[in-house]
């Protein structure tokens, strides 16, 4: 059976960029297995993960910006402010582009929170036991109180 060739750490980081943007730190996380190589005494050689990711940014294929972008478009419809800046310190993105992304978040929290809202409910509470159901929902999909109350009060006024 033949042996595959070892990929480079750079073809490697290039796969995993191709399929979608990574973070700095999620990149370096997931190369990191692989940036040591055994040489022909066996010997353990490390391989300058720092400049490869440098590299990558440099040339462009690696973006914390892009990334970040891309978090916010893909979670954006479905979480709220909190779970989504909690998820961007997770990846390992600089508190300069998530204080970047809060203000476009804030705009449109209390619009997602209400769609979020109709897709899983649609009708009002009946009861406290109903109401505090629909809250813990909307708080676990990152909402916060005051836009959990307001969802539910406007919900009341509408009917």
């Amino acid at each position: 059976m033949k042996k595959r060739p070892e990929i480079s750490l750079r073809g490697r980081a290039l796969q995993y960029l191709a399929r979608r943007e990574y973070t700095r730190a999620e990149l370096a996380a997931k190369l990191r297995p692989y940036a040591q190589v055994e040489d022909d005494f066996e010997q353990v050689q490390p391989v300058d993960l720092e400049s490869v990711l440098d590299g990558l940014v440099d040339s462009g294929y690696l973006s914390d910006e892009r990334a970040a972008t891309q978090i916010l478009h893909a979670r954006r419809p479905r979480f709220g402010t909190h779970r989504i800046t909690h998820e961007m310190h997770q990846k390992g993105l600089s508190e300069e582009l998530i204080a970047e992304a809060l203000p476009v978040l804030k705009e449109s929290e209390l619009d997602t929170a209400r769609d979020v809202w109709q897709r899983k409910f649609g009708i009002l509470p009946h009861d406290a036991k109903e109401k505090a159901k629909q809250m813990r929902f909307l708080q676990s999909r990152g909402f916060g109180f005051d836009v959990i109350f307001k969802v539910l009060q406007a919900t009341d006024e509408e009917n």
